[in-house]
């Protein structure tokens, strides 16, 4: 029997030929990860497999953020991230093993695809992650970043199914806020997931002042146009509350510069948004460079007179762990400390 993990209650009922309270406290053991479910008949708990991928190999950096190595069912593997902080504690989960988008400053990009993941295979990662360091969600802030290996919109319907199991109050009760997708921006997709009822929030990996810009660094704009992300951005349909939010890398000499911070204000002018900024994650394969700390607090400044904008502090660099550094290594990453304190 395969593993339950990615069913919803009518699913569990039909594979398991269940009435529905039984499939019921069957969805209750797979998500809420009951240690005991005694009201079921013996042999039927015998016969369930609640089965979570395996760790692989674990890491562990000096920042306290965690990289876990996952091995899948195919034995195929894929990365998850867990980054404590003060407050509140984030799981940097993964959509796809590698990823086919190509961007020039991924090292996961170098990996190429190798398949889509299951709804049940990116629940996984969170109940896995969840367990191993005893995460709740009804009693601290637990955000989901799909932020990982892979292209979200590029697998949506396991994207969408994944979002509803772990926003159900009845399964892993997360809120549906403190969920996000990042995307390089697949147009088609992304009006799809607008009309979604439950959906995670939308970050953009934008990376990019112009059209010839995006095209060198993502080769992606090539079929999806910089414009037409853009019209798509003003149509996209915001909740109460919500801002979208744009992803910019920042790569040393290349995009970095007052006036690509100016074409950036003007290109996402009357947006209802904000702005992540991501000094580059080094790492072997990757022929760019960090860019200077003056240079991200000139950006940033230029950027935050329109629209509010942070420099993501970077997390878990020195174990590979950083985004943009997700390509199943198996060792830790041979950085300086001065590199690890760079903005």
């Amino acid at each position: 029997m395969p593993s339950l993990v990615g069913l919803d209650v009518p699913e569990i009922a039909a594979e398991l030929n269940l009435p529905a309270f039984r499939a019921r406290q069957i969805y209750d053991a797979v998500y809420r990860r009951a240690e005991s479910i005694t009201a079921l008949p013996k042999d039927l708990r015998a016969s369930l497999d609640l089965s979570l991928p395996s760790v692989s190999q674990r890491f562990e950096s000096t920042d306290g953020t965690v990289r876990y190595l996952l091995q899948l069912t195919d034995r195929r593997t894929v990365e998850t991230v867990f980054m404590p902080e003060e407050g509140r504690d984030t799981i940097c989960i993964s959509s796809q093993v590698g990823c086919p988008v190509n961007c020039g400053f991924c090292l996961t990009a170098l990996m190429g695809l190798e398949r889509n993941l299951t709804a049940g295979e990116i629940v996984s990662q969170v109940l896995q992650v969840a367990a191993a360091h005893r995460l709740d969600p009804r009693s601290r802030q637990l955000n989901v970043v799909m932020m990982g290996m892979g292209e979200p919109l590029l697998n949506l319907s396991s994207v969408l199914k994944a979002t509803r199991l772990l926003v159900d109050d009845k399964g892993v009760g997360m809120s549906q806020r403190r969920i996000t997708v990042s995307t390089s921006g697949i147009i088609p997709q992304l009006d799809e997931l607008g009309k979604a009822e439950v959906r995670p929030k939308l970050a953009i990996s934008l990376n990019a002042s112009n059209e010839e810009q995006r095209q060198r660094l993502m080769p992606i704009t090539r079929k999806y146009h910089l414009a037409d992300l853009i019209a798509a951005c003003r149509r996209y349909p915001l909740r109460a509350g919500e801002k979208l939010t744009f992803e910019y890398v920042l790569l040393g000499g290349v995009n970095d510069s007052d006036a690509d911070a100016r074409r950036v204000v003007k290109l996402l002018a009357n947006l209802n948004a904000k702005m992540n900024l991501i000094a580059l994650n080094p790492g072997p394969g990757i022929p760019y460079a960090m860019p200077e700390a003056a240079r991200v607090a000139s950006f940033q400044e230029i950027v935050k007179r329109a629209m509010p904008c942070f420099v993501r502090k970077p997390r878990g660099r020195d174990i590979y762990a950083a985004c943009g550094q997700l390509a199943r290594m198996n060792e830790s990453a041979p950085i300086s400390p001065a590199s690890l304190s760079v903005l």
